[in-house]
């Protein structure tokens, strides 16, 4: 499928089940650059969260369940979507989609 989610115009963030960062494109990079952007490859997800943040993940992680939501920082808005992933059918770790997105958007019924 090659290298599509480098250059994506989305941060994608992976993690495994223990909250390692084991990837991420170059948009979770930039969006995290004043964390240490590709850096964090190898860091854990509980390191850099507040325990509350941290609950969060250990749920979605324990659940096995997908966490969707959005934010608004630095007048933009975004859209974030946390879902498990999963190999050969055995869970790996979480995704964590992060798009910017619209103020005002259309919402179609179809």
């Amino acid at each position: 499928m090659g290298n599509w989610q480098k250059e994506f115009n989305a941060a994608i963030t992976v993690c495994n089940v223990n909250g390692k960062i084991i990837d991420m494109n170059d948009k979770a990079a930039l969006t995290f650059k004043d964390d240490g952007g590709y850096d964090l490859v190898g860091k854990n997800l509980f390191e850099c969260h507040s325990d509350s943040s941290s609950e969060i993940i250990k749920e979605l992680l324990s659940d096995r369940k997908e966490n969707v939501y959005t934010i608004e920082k630095d007048e933009i808005k975004k859209l974030i979507f946390q879902s498990p992933w999963y190999e050969n059918g055995v869970m790996q770790g979480l995704v964590e989609l992060s798009l910017e997105i619209p103020f005002e958007m259309p919402h179609h019924i179809r």
